[in-house]
């Protein structure tokens, strides 16, 4: 029997390479890779098993990145979930975010808010973005919410009271040929299958995305047993 792809996560890296690599300002990479959020999200809306897709946009470590950047990538966020509205909506997208978005301005967190309430009715595809996440911080936070409660240290019960409450990722992509976590998810990806490829986010496609999911459907996914 095939591996069933429920959870999709993917780390989006490369655009700043991307950009280098054309002569042009990293910024031109971070908007050519918003356009490829929107086309591998609308194709997991299509496909038949995937449930939930989570990408990594902005990690807690992506503050030390220079202001000017972390500028741009604020106004770009703001404006691309303003600008998906529609697609969400004619798509069946839920929107959601996983992370700490407590520093970000009235402004974007309204804007997140929003979203957030006008797609809670759909259910084709659920997309999670995670924002200033880390997953220390997220599995540091979901004991603070267990003794918080009241309730007792069990694996059962932080899995609860992470910022995720969704299934375990199934599949793990990081594009751009860096192989390393980099802080994402790490209490959900126990038994994720991982896939690195040289592909910069930005000419990433839903063609190797196919390819890849191929691959994963081939793999013996033993959970730790025989």
């Amino acid at each position: 029997m095939s591996n069933i792809l429920r959870h999709l996560a993917i780390i989006m890296d490369g655009n700043g390479r991307w950009a280098n690599e054309r002569g042009l300002r990293r910024t031109k990479g971070h908007e050519a890779g918003a356009e490829v959020v929107r086309e591998i999200t609308k194709y997991c809306v299509n496909h038949t098993e995937i449930e939930t897709l989570t990408l990594y946009a902005f990690s807690t470590e992506n503050w030390k990145r220079p202001k000017v950047e972390v500028d741009f990538l604020m106004h770009l966020l703001e404006k691309y979930l303003s600008k998906e509205l529609d697609t969400y909506m004619q798509n069946g997208i839920r929107f959601d975010v996983i992370g700490d978005i407590s520093p970000f301005s009235s402004k974007l967190k309204d804007t997140i808010q929003k979203t957030k309430e006008l797609t809670k009715d759909n259910h084709k595809l659920t997309q999670l973005l995670a924002l200033n996440y880390g997953s220390r911080d997220e599995i540091v936070r979901a004991v603070k919410r267990c003794i918080d409660n009241g309730v007792e240290i069990t694996q059962e019960n932080i899995s609860k009271s992470l910022d995720t409450p969704y299934s375990d990722i199934d599949l793990l992509i990081r594009t751009s040929g860096e192989q390393r976590l980099s802080n994402f998810l790490l209490w959900q990806m126990s038994y994720a299958e991982m896939f690195f490829t040289d592909t910069y986010w930005p000419d990433f496609t839903t063609t190797e995305l196919g390819d890849i999911i191929d691959k994963f459907k081939q793999r013996d996914r033993k959970f730790g047993g025989i």
